[in-house]
C-alpha cells in the first residue's frame, strides 16, 4: 500500500501534465472550430494588423512551467503547478507546430495537419510514460545491461534525428519508444518533400522517392488523413491531390512498408 502511494504520489505531476495537455489541445481545437463555423461565443476578430497566434501563451506559459520546476526542484505542490503549466503551454504550441515549422499560417491546410498528427503521438508518448514504459531507462535491458544501453542510445537517439531530417515525424517518435521503427525509418528513402530528399536526392532519386510515397499514401495515407480531418476540421485546400500530403498520419507502418 506504501508503495502505491509513493508511486501515485511520484506520478501525480506526470498524470497532471498528460492530463492538463490533453484537455488543453481538445478545448483549443474545439474552440477555433467554433470560431472558423462562425457558431458560439467565440468570434474572429482579426481584420488585420498583427495577430497573436496561441502559440504566444503558450511559449510563455511553457516558459513559466519550465523555471517553476527547476525552482522547486519536485517539491510539492510547485511540481504539479509546473506540471500543470507545462501541460498547457506545450499544448497551445504544438497546436500551431505546423505554422512554426512553415513560417506561415497553414492551420486550416492540409499541411496545417501535421500539428494534429505531432500532438495525438505526443499524447500517446506521455501515456506510455505514464503506464511506466520509459525507453531511457537502462534498467529495463535485463538481458544485456546497462552497458549495451549506454552503447545502443546514441544509435537510437541518432536514428531518430535520421527520421526527422527525412521527414518522417511520426516514425521517429515512435521510433524512441520502440528502436526499430527509427532504425527503419532512418534506412529507407526519405519524403519527397523532406529537407533530406530536396538536399541530397538526385533527380531520379527524388522521383523514385515521390512515386514510392505516393504509392503508400493511396494505399494507407487516407485512414490517417480522414482521422485528421475528424479531429483538425476539413481543409480548405482539399481540392489538392491527398495522394501525396506533405506527412502521412501513418508514417510509423511507413517506415516498415516497402
Amino acid at each position: 500500500m506504501e508503495l502505491l502511494d509513493d508511486l501515485t504520489h511520484q506520478r501525480l505531476p506526470l498524470f497532471l501534465l498528460f492530463a492538463s495537455f490533453t484537455v488543453t489541445f481538445v478545448v483549443t481545437r474545439v474552440i477555433t472550430r467554433l470560431i472558423r463555423a462562425g457558431k458560439g461565443p467565440f468570434k474572429n476578430n482579426v481584420s488585420g494588423g498583427l495577430h497573436v497566434h496561441h502559440m504566444v501563451p503558450g511559449l510563455i506559459l511553457l516558459l513559466v512551467g519550465a523555471f517553476v520546476s527547476v525552482g522547486v526542484n519536485g517539491v510539492e505542490p510547485g511540481a504539479s503547478i509546473s506540471a500543470v503549466l507545462v501541460g498547457i503551454g506545450a499544448s497551445l504550441v504544438l497546436d500551431e507546430f505546423a505554422l512554426i515549422l512553415r513560417l506561415q499560417d497553414v492551420y486550416w491546410s492540409r499541411e496545417g495537419q501535421l500539428s494534429v498528427q505531432v500532438v495525438a503521438l505526443t499524447v500517446a508518448a506521455l501515456g506510455m510514460v505514464l503506464l511506466g514504459f520509459n525507453p531511457f531507462n537502462a534498467e529495463a535491458d535485463v538481458e544485456f545491461g546497462p552497458v549495451a544501453f549506454a552503447l545502443t542510445a546514441p544509435i537510437n537517439i541518432a536514428a531518430a534525428i535520421f527520421c526527422v531530417v527525412k521527414g518522417k515525424y511520426s516514425t521517429a517518435i515512435v521510433g524512441v519508444f520502440i528502436p526499430i521503427f527509427a532504425w527503419a525509418g532512418a534506412i529507407r528513402l526519405a519524403r519527397p518533400r523532406s529537407t533530406w530528399a530536396r538536399r541530397r536526392y538526385s533527380p531520379a532519386k527524388l522521383e523514385k522517392s515521390t512515386a514510392r510515397a505516393r504509392h503508400f499514401d493511396k494505399r494507407w495515407g487516407r485512414r490517417g488523413l480522414s482521422i485528421g480531418d475528424w479531429i483538425a476540421g476539413k481543409p480548405t485546400d482539399d481540392a489538392v491531390d491527398p495522394a501525396l500530403p506533405e506527412e502521412s498520419a501513418d508514417e510509423a507502418g511507413d517506415a516498415l512498408a516497402s
